[in-house]
């Protein structure tokens, strides 16, 4: 492999979660994002069951998708008395703040073969390959679990089932400034234990 352990270092440590606020107007080209999928489907998965299923919305699908979290969003917290103006109002707008965003969903193994929390995890390694080729490739991106992710209701425009999960949306755009946040992270002394004997 001609990868060097020093650049795949650099690569991790300088992976970095950028929201949507510091994005430019320019789009991310399809190369990239095809790229960044094809990354994410070599991740681990216990018996190749492959869970990981990508909803990818660009151009007018960005207003379709903000249309329809934030109805969805307006739908269920009418019902419970939970409405909140000023979230109703983010879901439609920040969608529109990325070149593209990606619904993360897992799709649970027919045949039941590993505990579904392998088959998050599944997922959750396909959304890391992801990140660290936006990275790579100079793009922002942000994996986020808030807005509709939870709600039952928002399964089936994803192209999900019942008993499959939506886990969020990894946000996408090319960031303003290439000044990276600076990275921050305890020690890894304070959470290893080592059995040498």
């Amino acid at each position: 492999m001609s990868i060097t352990p020093e650049q795949i270092n650099k690569l991790i440590q300088n992976r970095r979660s950028l929201y949507p606020a510091v994005y430019s107007d320019e789009t991310v080209d399809d190369t990239i994002i095809e790229a960044i999928l094809e990354n994410a489907n070599w991740a681990p998965t216990h018996k190749l069951t492959q869970p990981w299923r990508f909803t990818v919305f660009s151009g007018e699908g960005l207003k379709k998708l903000a249309d329809f979290q934030a109805d969805l969003y307006r739908k269920v917290t009418e019902t419970d008395g939970s409405f909140d103006q000023k979230k109703y109002e983010k879901l439609q707008k920040k969608p529109l703040l990325c070149s593209h965003i990606i619904a993360i969903g897992m799709k649970r193994d027919s045949k039941e073969r590993v505990p579904e929390i392998e088959e998050v995890m599944a997922t959750a390694c396909a959304v890391q390959n992801m990140y660290l080729t936006a990275s790579a490739y100079g793009v922002g991106g942000y994996w986020g679990t808030g807005g509709i992710t939870y709600y039952e209701e928002a399964k089936s425009f994803f192209g999900l089932g019942s008993e499959d999960k939506l886990l969020g949306f990894f946000y996408l755009g090319v960031p303003r400034t290439d000044n990276r946040p600076e990275g921050r992270r305890d020690s890894i002394s304070e959470k290893i234990h080592w059995v040498r004997e």
